[in-house]
């Protein structure tokens, strides 16, 4: 067991990030060959995540160093998009699983998108049942998640079925059962490791997607910092080719 510290925490998300590297080598590059054929075809990749999870749905759409043909989904939208009041937001939304219709409704998605889905969880309703329904509708899927975590709980969903069980790539973000990670004495756990592991397993995917664009000899559309010269200006005549695909600001 790991020293209670910062430095002990360290230890175990160096640890965490070389395992999750080495055993999910393999998905990163499945999930990179869907992605680049999906972009190929004309399609965006749709990210959605919902609690923490929509911190992976952030380090895939609209960030400097990544893929402008992307758009982010987030239970918000249901506000900003639908009309619903904001009291409608809380905790338990992401437990319903009718939430995943009006959030696929809302979005500017078409037939060629891959969407890539994450919850450390993968058992709530509505991340199960927009898994559902993506496949439904003909679209790749990539699934972020905690199999550790996933495999110790029961499905919240009518079906039986979790995230894992539905995705065409699953990515294993190597979090324990609960995401913390280093023991408390009285019981409990801090330093939870989800966040960082997705955001690795993110950007890896991102990279490989560029990288089978570069050697085809494709320019890879990527956004540059909007805080450096010429960001502005390079990002938006990128992002006039995707107009009303990509959704940016919410």
């Amino acid at each position: 067991m790991s020293e209670l510290s910062a430095d002990g925490f360290r230890k175990v998300v160096t640890d965490t990030v070389e395992r999750v590297s080495a055993s999910q080598r393999k998905g990163v590059l499945r999930a990179a060959d869907l992605i680049v054929a999906a972009l190929r075809a004309g399609g965006v990749v749709q990210a959605f995540g919902s609690g923490h999870s929509e911190a992976f749905a952030m380090e895939i759409a609209g960030r400097a160093g990544g893929l402008v043909p992307t758009n982010r989904i987030a239970l918000r939208d249901l506000v900003l998009f639908g009309g619903e009041p904001p009291t409608l937001l809380g905790p338990m939304l992401e437990r319903d699983p009718s939430v995943a219709h009006r959030l696929y409704d809302l979005a500017p998605v078409e037939p060629a998108d891959i969407f890539v889905l994450a919850s450390n969880s993968g058992v709530n309703g509505s991340i199960v049942e927009f898994a559902t329904l993506v496949k439904e509708r003909g679209h790749g899927l990539v699934a972020v998640t905690s199999l550790a975590h996933s495999s110790g709980v029961d499905p919240r969903h009518p079906s039986g079925r979790k995230l894992s069980e539905i995705a065409d790539v699953v990515l294993d973000n190597g979090a324990p059962y609960g995401d913390a990670t280093m023991a408390l004495p009285g019981g409990g756990a801090v330093g939870a490791i989800s966040s960082i592991t997705a955001a690795l397993l993110a950007q890896q995917v991102v990279v490989e997607v560029v990288r089978q664009m570069v050697e085809a000899g494709e320019a890879p559309p990527v956004y540059l910092s909007a805080n450096i010269p010429g960001g502005d200006e390079h990002n938006h005549e990128l992002e006039a080719r995707y107009a009303g695909r990509i959704r940016r600001g919410a």
